[in-house]
């Protein structure tokens, strides 16, 4: 079986395939475009989702694709169930490194740490401090309680705040996808952890936001597309809410003239969290390895996509 993987991940890949599997390294585009026509297996990340997307499409006989990324919003999900393809992600790989910076984010609200920055750079000294809001006793909702929101949650809790998740099936307590809006008005801050899918598209808009607290603040970890960014924009520029903290955002890179870089309120992590870590490689060549043995012994894989679930 022909596979087409990353020439960065070779090192840590080659020693461990299993037999049976013909592996082709690319070190570009161009390189993985040629390869891929013709192979069973790929893993074609690239640092430009467009570049992953198209690779992964032009593999008409792919039989199993893999990616790093938690989210698949990169690929053309229709062609790969057409074409009966198996998607694994790497939900799990960057789980950790996401996790904390959510907390980060939420850390440097609470106390406006931007602020502190801001005025350390101005060499002043001031007489008071620029966020004075505790973790502890505060409510959060935290929007996808898969992997990352699970751990997002845990790590909250360490702090004394009290975490309500969202699920599709509502398990273990957590409020399912058509409860949680009526109650957002009872948290302080509203965490976005959920897949990249159809039904979250814009699922935080100019109706949301008026029904959050005027103190709360929306986290964003997910996807940018999952906020309406012009109704956000004059949330925050209206102060209907305290702030937000966004890791990610819509378009990708966000254009030097854009008006979400100087609404008020905004911290912007410019989606630095997953790579904000030394280990990413080490996990995904560790769960490819396990996967491409299950797959050539016929054993079920691990992270494997529901393509009309969308994650």
């Amino acid at each position: 079986m022909k596979a087409v993987l990353p020439a960065l991940a070779r090192p840590l890949v080659e020693p461990g395939l299993p037999a049976g599997i013909d592996a082709h390294w690319f070190t570009s585009r161009d390189e993985a475009m040629a390869m891929v026509a013709d192979a069973d297996i790929a893993w074609v990340d690239m640092n430009r989702p467009q570049w992953t997307g198209e690779a992964a499409a032009a593999g008409e006989r792919l039989k199993w694709l893999s990616t790093i990324y938690a989210g698949i919003d990169a690929f053309d999900i229709a062609l790969l169930r057409e074409r009966g393809t198996i998607l694994t992600n790497g939900v799990g790989i960057n789980a950790v490194a996401v996790a904390e910076y959510a907390l980060l984010g939420i850390l440097a609200a609470a106390k406006r740490y931007d602020e502190v920055v801001r005025i350390a750079d101005r060499h002043e000294w001031p007489a008071d401090a620029p966020g004075k809001v505790e973790l502890a006793d505060t409510r959060a909702l935290v929007i996808g309680y898969g992997t990352i929101g699970r751990m997002i949650g845990d790590r909250l809790t360490a702090f004394g705040v009290d975490v309500t998740g969202v699920t599709r099936s509502g398990r273990d307590g957590t409020l399912t996808p058509g409860a949680w809006a009526a109650r957002l008005g009872e948290f302080d801050w509203v965490i976005l952890a959920a897949p990249s899918t159809a039904a979250t598209h814009a699922m935080i808009g100019a109706g949301e936001l008026a029904a959050m607290k005027p103190g709360a603040w929306l986290i964003n970890i997910a996807r940018g597309d999952m906020v309406d960014q012009a109704a956000l924009i004059a949330a925050l520029e209206k102060r209907r809410i305290a702030g937000a903290v966004l890791d990610v955002v819509d378009p990708e890179p966000l254009p030097a003239d854009h008006p979400l870089w100087t609404a008020p309120n905004i911290l912007h992590s410019m989606h630095l969290s997953g790579r904000s870590q030394t280990k990413m490689f080490m996990r995904a060549a560790a769960l490819f390895l396990e996967n491409a043995r299950a797959f050539v012994a016929g054993r079920p894989m691990r992270n494997v996509v529901d393509l009309d679930a969308g994650y």
